[in-house]
């Protein structure tokens, strides 16, 4: 970062005010340090700008200063949440939040941090006993209750991060207009403000029984008891990633009728600097290295593993050769709804009512697969949310029968409001029972739906753009593809462009709107032979992305090489056509 006088000069005077009483003795040796260094690379870094409470909360590397996540931090946006919620419920005596965290460094002492102020600020606090998924922290909500929540997490980021995710009533992430009410209100926020002075009789300590409740809940996500019970011996290895899942999934597992869980050992140690993997992170295959060695040492069925907070989920199968075979989101997500759709049918279970949801940069087989079957499905927003905000939408007229995202996040039930890792396991480990039934694979299985259904290989562009300059870059690019959208994409003409900003679509020439809960800086574009490319800029980090869904002529298994690749070379056409 350049050093030039005058930034210099504000940081060392947001630094000072760092040193006054308001803050404990650690934290100030520490900021003195700072401002006692001839060089200022780490004081810029620390306080060259305020972390920013988002529409999702927090999330930053941990450290001293306004730009890093420390209780002082955590405790002023606390501090402005509860403020909006006695706003929110004026008059209301019995106001209530769940506090749970994962298992990253310093996770306790937010959470405690967080429940300390919720109660000095008359609000009861129900804090989780130790680290718990974050979708029990949703379901805890709803069961109790409460009016929100917080979970200290930094879902599957880096070692150096961590996060506060804020929740509404319903059990589900901040959206419109309380995330923007809570942010204001975070804003007005001076650490003089803060009630850091916890009142005892208003935090209340949950734990075992919740765990029971959740547990119970899970099972409503399970759609045929008998072919569990036929496959109970179902060969599973199971990672938690360090994290929250380490006692819940197992447990929830067995609660399901299998019987032989094995677990990668080194994994299940807490440790919120995950010493086993470069990033926990279970999109990248290298998280799974262990699971996969411990698979072929027990000659699993499958390897299956969850993040840090337990959310999201990763899956690893046999392929027809024997060997591992990671399944990317999408394919996870494509099995999930077809195998709920296809046996809720053959069981009779399906109902007229029923629906599911997907985002929109999640692939079009599932809502292909949706509609052959007569089941309505609902395209919402990246960001299970917005799937959350359909379900309460729906609530009491509809029945929720699953929904997720490309993101390895899956929700097949609604008693929780957020990506649910431990119901997710325990659905795909049901499919690859049945798949076991018939003598099949998780992967043979894979291969049937794009038999039926038609083959397309998913994949994500990121474009990095750091600092303010790039993000005037993600922007002018944004703007550019709005003045002058592409008219072929892989030598497929485009027909339909939908702008999620202006919730306007061309379809083959003739402008129409369409509808949305919201606006989003989003834009789509589909070509005659099926092309399907999502345009955004990360709202995280500092890259804008391209989700391609590119078809390849498909007629059975052994096919697939040759459609991959297919379909490769259409994703290097489409990066030229985009100028990428």
């Amino acid at each position: 970062m350049e050093n030039n006088t005058e930034l210099v000069a504000q940081c060392r005077a947001k630094a000072q005010e760092w040193l006054s009483p308001a803050f404990d003795e650690k934290t100030r040796k520490e900021v003195q340090a700072m401002l006692d260094n001839a060089d200022p690379t780490d004081l810029i870094e620390a306080f060259y700008q305020s972390l920013e409470f988002g529409t999702g909360g927090l999330r930053g590397i941990m450290g001293v200063g306004t730009n890093r996540m420390n209780k002082y931090i955590v405790g002023m946006a606390t501090q402005g949440f509860a403020n909006y919620v006695l706003k929110a419920f004026p008059g209301r005596k019995d106001l209530a939040a769940v506090v749970g965290h994962d298992c990253r460094n310093n996770g306790r002492e937010y959470a405690e941090t967080v429940a300390a102020i919720f109660s000095a600020n008359g609000i009861k606090a129900y804090l989780f006993e130790s680290l718990r998924p974050t979708p029990e922290i949703s379901f805890a909500i709803r069961q109790l209750g409460a009016q929100c929540g917080v979970n200290v997490t930094a879902s599957h980021n880096p070692k150096e991060y961590n996060g506060y995710k804020a929740y509404w009533e319903d059990g589900s992430q901040v959206l419109s207009p309380h995330d923007t009410g809570i942010i204001e209100e975070v804003k007005k926020v001076k650490i003089e403000d803060v009630k850091f002075e916890a009142n005892p009789d208003l935090i209340q300590i949950i734990g075992g029984e919740m765990d029971y409740d959740y547990m119970l809940a899970v099972k409503e996500g399970m759609v045929d008891q008998d072919v569990i019970l036929r496959q109970k011996d179902l060969n599973i290895v199971y990672s938690a990633m360090h994290g929250t899942g380490r006692v819940l999934v197992p447990l929830c597992l067995r609660s399901w009728g299998f019987q032989n869980i094995n677990v990668v050992p080194e994994q299940m140690v807490i440790d919120g600097n995950f010493p086993t993997v470069v990033s926990p992170n279970p999109e990248n295959a290298e998280a799974m290295t262990l699971g996969m060695k411990l698979g072929t040492k027990l000659n699993a069925d499958l390897v299956v593993a969850t993040d840090p907070d337990a959310d999201r989920l990763a899956i690893v199968c046999r392929n027809d050769k024997g060997e591992w075979q990671i399944l990317n989101g999408n394919q996870t997500a494509m099995m999930f709804y077809w195998y709920t759709i296809k046996n809720k049918k053959a069981l009779g279970q399906l109902n007229p009512t029923d629906f599911m949801v997907k985002t929109i940069v999640t692939s079009e087989l599932i809502a292909k697969i949706a509609r052959k079957n007569g089941v309505e499905i609902f395209d919402e927003y990246t960001g299970f949310k917005w799937i959350a905000y359909r379900i309460r939408e729906l609530e009491g007229k509809r029945k929720y029968i699953g929904g997720g995202e490309e993101s390895f996040g899956y929700l097949p039930y609604d008693k929780v409001r957020d990506k649910d890792a431990p119901a997710s396991i325990c659905l795909i480990c049901e499919i690859a029972a049945w798949a076991k039934d018939q003598g099949k694979t998780l992967y043979d299985l894979l291969m049937d739906i794009y038999t039926e259904y038609g083959f397309q290989k998913e994949t994500t562009i990121n474009v990095v753009k750091p600092g303010k300059s790039g993000a005037d870059e993600i922007k002018q690019m944004m703007e550019n593809f709005r003045a002058t959208p592409p008219t072929t994409l892989a030598g497929s003409p485009v027909v339909v462009t939908k702008d999620y900003k202006t919730l306007k679509m061309v379809e083959n020439g003739v402008e129409k709107e369409f509808s949305m809960p919201a606006t989003s800086n989003v834009l789509q574009w589909f070509t005659a032979d099926g092309l399907k490319i999502s345009v955004r800029p990360s709202g995280t980090e500092p890259k804008i992305k391209f989700y391609c869904e590119v078809p390849a002529p498909f007629s059975g298994a052994a096919d697939f090489a040759a459609a991959n690749a297919a379909a490769e070379a259409r994703v290097e056409a489409i990066k030229k056509d985009l100028g990428l």
